[in-house]
């Protein structure tokens, strides 16, 4: 905390071949309300101009930007661990390099992280936009409940780590940084972790947007993400004393989002396989989606 009683933010941003976007991720950082800021940016070895986009910003000392050794391409949670070892803020920020932290974010949030020193993450509303900016739904609404279960976000991940959340840097001390053995669900890992160790907190402030597009990490990456699950569900049983129906249903959704990927690629046998596995395992769930009461992307 500085002399003027402001807790330092930083803003952690891993970046890799987002020259369409980084501008406008960089800016709505640059341009938060709250005072004591310091953006720390990773290329992760972009070939599309990124780095000089970046480039013109750190020379203006607006931003820190890093790199790994000889430009190379090691992955988002390679690129936010660096981030974290040069981070010097007591709050850390995470923000994907083609979302936006919307005006106030940071002030809203340190706000309330000062006034509730027990809480370690607070997190608010969004709302998804297009490629180009443009509203697609909101995400979380003002009567949405918190409730501070570590089998709550085991099972469903209903809420962001990055571009959502603002966590004590105290936080991540405590259980480490990111597994750079995971190229896809990484940031559904930590947050597992940061639930197991501290509280969590809900305000209703919209404080960011999420852009969905084809070529998005989220997007391209399904069966990686769905295959990490199940070793990040592994590793989750392995820490924490997790109710067995928790295990068992996010299970089932896991063998439910690998029969969609399997379909996808064609995989009709396997995928059928994985079905049948998320309907043994979770038969409640399996007829509410089979008669149409819950609807899957």
């Amino acid at each position: 905390m500085n002399g003027s009683g402001k807790m330092l933010v930083s803003v952690l941003v891993p970046a890799f071949n987002r020259a369409a976007y980084i501008r406008e991720t960089v800016e709505s950082v640059l341009f938060q309300d709250y005072p004591q800021v310091e953006l720390i940016v990773v290329d992760d070895g972009s070939t599309d101009g990124t780095y000089e986009i970046l480039e013109d910003y750190a020379q203006r000392g607006e931003l820190k930007l890093l790199t790994h050794p000889g430009h190379a391409n090691r992955g988002q949670s390679a690129a936010l661990n660096r981030a974290l070892d040069n981070a010097s803020g007591e709050l850390i920020a995470i923000l994907d390099s083609d979302d936006i932290f919307l005006p106030g974010k940071l002030s809203a949030q340190v706000d309330f992280l000062q006034k509730h020193p027990e809480v370690g993450l607070v997190y608010g509303m969004g709302e998804a936009v297009d490629e180009n900016g443009h509203w697609l739904y909101n995400i979380h609404s003002p009567d949405h409940i918190e409730p501070n279960d570590p089998n709550a976000v085991l099972l469903d991940c209903y809420f962001s780590l990055p571009v959502n959340s603002l966590v004590r840097r105290s936080v991540y001390d405590q259980i480490g940084g990111f597994e750079e053995e995971f190229r896809a669900a990484q940031d559904h890992d930590m947050l597992i972790r940061v639930a197991e160790a501290t509280t969590l907190a809900f305000i209703p402030v919209k404080v960011f947007q999420y852009r969905r597009h084809n070529d998005s990490i989220s997007t391209k990456g399904q069966r990686k993400r769905w295959l990490n699950g199940f070793e990040i569900l592994r590793r989750a049983q392995s820490r924490y004393s997790y109710n067995k129906s928790t295990v068992r249903k996010r299970r089932a959704l896991l063998n439910f989002r690998m029969a969609q990927v399997c379909w996808r690629e064609n995989q009709r046998v396997t995928a059928i396989g994985h079905l049948l596995k998320a309907g043994v395992l979770d038969p409640a769930r399996a007829l509410k989606v089979l008669s149409g009461q819950e609807k899957v992307n």
